[in-house]
């Protein structure tokens, strides 16, 4: 996916059970954090750091998902044991993880298909304005990069 192209659509259930699509965030600059497993310790420091900063992504006009292969379920008992303050959306089926061509092909355990770490900004017309996909899962997204282009959309 390109800089400055339109970003792919997706439509997702959250952790309340509602669909939640990407084209539906037009009043918005719109943050999704791409992660492999709820419950794992980067995913959890990654995401807890989102909720201790979450007042700035308020400030900087940013609607902040997170999304993984997870079940809405097992989201729905991570969002609340992290007191999650931002939805977190169940990818199961792959389709928003593929579109984004983010998923690992065998991640470990033998487990296949899980999303990469990744941090994409779509803006307010739904065009891809920042594009990081990590390889190595026990890495963080650039947050000093995420915010700056935040801050540059405002």
């Amino acid at each position: 996916m390109k800089l400055e192209s339109n970003a792919p659509d997706f439509t997702l259930f959250n952790t309340d059970k509602k669909e939640v699509s990407l084209s539906g965030q037009r009043d918005a600059n719109v943050l999704l954090l791409f992660f492999p497993l709820a419950f794992t310790s980067v995913c959890t420091v990654e995401l807890c750091s989102i909720r201790d900063n979450y007042a700035m992504y308020n400030q900087l006009n940013a609607r902040v998902f997170g999304i993984s292969v997870d079940s809405l379920f097992a989201l729905g008992k991570f969002k609340e044991e992290q007191n999650l303050n931002f939805d977190l959306l169940s990818d199961f089926n792959k389709t928003a993880s593929a579109a984004y061509d983010c998923l690992y092909p065998a991640f470990g355990f033998g487990m296949q298909g899980v999303s990469k770490r990744a941090a994409f900004i779509i803006d307010k017309n739904g065009v891809l304005k920042y594009s990081e996909v990590l390889e190595n899962a026990g890495l963080l997204p650039d947050f000093d990069a995420i915010n700056k282009t935040l801050e540059s959309l405002k």
